[in-house]
């Protein structure tokens, strides 16, 4: 078997010569990060699970749009977007269309893990199939760890979700030319394989034809930058391209889980879902509100808050804000760590200022509230090439599985095409990618 240090000199002398990041690096480890078999289990099923929450989501928001659920989800749902968005949101064209690529952000606890979010246009497609194959070829010998998804899971994964198709654009807008190296060295070693052609595009490219497939790499808050936006839309709506993700603002939104939370609509998420997949995600996902300074009846509450008005949250002490304030969705502060406030890291001022932006915003940009459930210490390593040894690193870890799903309608099925790990040390209370953080790719532990 390899030793430690040529593992990790064999990582680091595979990277592209473009990078997989632009400008960003991190600590390499020189093995896979290794998750217990029952955690690798309920991860590998889990798509399913996520899928379905997304095609019920989709149903709730169509059958408020029609009056038969209750109005304020889809009112919830529009806030802040423009009206083209909406119409395209509700059009027949799309009505079905769920994202393609399902990520959730995961994070390992004492209590086993949460989901904190999902992300419908997600970075990291690229960097975890190279780091799968990667870390594939790097490790040798008969107890060699498997990494999940395999060595080329990802790249099977992404490739399967665009049906047909033999030409697929890979559209990246400016405002994610951080991820362009990636999605570059995905769209290369799929046109190894020859068969389709993957291309990478910019925003004004628009040769698009009829039979084509679109990758949109580029968030909807963000369309006034993508000239060929529109371009795209009206062709995906006519039907002569195939687009994923759909035009629908409503999956770039944190409230989601806000509504899977919400009384109001237990019996249609149980009718939808069924009481087993509602029971798993309620045990997996932390309780979350939408900041709606709408004011409550004098005798009301905020459930699990007790609080009869959201003003009141400014007033909470340091150890009852085990809370996370965030941007909802559409909006620049949406994504990567920004916009997001830990309620008990905060100074009481700090923490009204956040709870009064919240409440201001609502009608524009509303925000959302979720417990926060603190990541447990784990154990990781990396490697310092300039004292050649192994460092031992304590720290807390981000899993970010990767679901594709193939096939159409009904038949639709997500597969995990692999699993990235992000492990920052253990003074960071919010795990994001960073240059002190280790990214690895996840595999059953030996």
């Amino acid at each position: 078997m390899n030793s430690p240090a040529e593992q990790a000199k064999f990582i680091r002398d595979s990277i592209p010569v473009g990078g997989l990041f632009a400008g960003l690096e991190w600590k390499i480890s020189p093995t896979p990060f290794p998750l217990g078999e029952n955690l690798a289990k309920e991860i590998e099923s889990l798509g399913r699970v996520l899928l379905q929450f997304y095609r019920a989501t989709n149903l709730l928001y169509r059958k408020s749009v029609e009056g038969k659920q209750p109005e304020w989800v889809a009112r919830w749902l529009d806030l802040g977007k423009p009206r083209e968005l909406i119409e395209l949101q509700r059009s027949v064209a799309f009505k079905n269309d769920v994202p393609r690529v399902i990520r959730p952000d995961i994070l390992l606890t004492e209590n086993g893990f949460s989901i904190t979010e999902l992300d419908s246009v997600p970075g990291g497609i690229g960097l975890t199939g190279w780091l799968n194959q990667t870390y594939s070829k790097a490790e040798s010998g008969k107890r060699k760890a498997e990494v999940l998804g395999g060595a080329d899971g990802m790249l099977n994964g992404f490739a399967s979700i665009f049906s047909d198709a033999k030409k697929i654009h890979l559209v990246v807008s400016e405002e994610a030319a951080t991820y362009k190296p990636e999605m570059a060295w995905i769209a290369d070693q799929l046109n190894q394989r020859g068969g389709a052609t993957f291309n990478i595009q910019s925003s004004i490219f628009n040769q698009f034809a009829d039979g084509d497939a679109v990758y949109r790499f580029f968030e909807l808050f963000d369309l006034s930058n993508v000239a060929n936006a529109k371009t795209i839309f009206e062709l995906a709506a006519e039907k002569k391209i195939r687009l994923t993700p759909p035009p629908k603002p409503m999956f770039e939104e944190k409230m989601l889980f806000a509504l899977l939370w919400n009384r109001n609509l237990h019996n249609f998420w149980r009718q939808e879902l069924g009481e087993g997949f509602l029971a798993r995600l309620k045990k997996i996902i932390p309780y979350t509100w939408l900041v709606d300074p709408a004011p409550m009846p004098p005798h009301a509450a905020i459930p699990e808050l007790n609080l009869t008005d959201w003003a009141q949250l400014k007033t909470m002490s340091q150890k009852e804000r085990d809370l996370i304030l965030k941007v909802s969705g559409f909006s620049e502060n949406a994504w990567g760590a920004r916009g997001v406030y830990l309620g008990s890291d905060l100074s009481s001022a700090d923490w009204s200022v956040a709870v009064a932006a919240a409440l201001k915003n609502f009608e524009t940009s509303p925000s959302v509230l979720q417990r926060f459930e603190k990541p447990k210490i784990v154990d990781a390593s990396w490697f310092d090439f300039a004292k050649n040894e192994v460092v031992p690193m304590k720290g807390r870890a981000r899993l970010c599985p990767y679901y594709f799903v193939a096939g159409e309608g009904d038949s639709a099925r997500p597969t995990l095409g692999g699993v990235l790990a992000t492990i920052v040390p253990a003074d960071k209370k919010i795990v994001h990618g960073m240059a002190d953080a280790v990214l690895a790719p996840c595999a059953v532990a030996l």
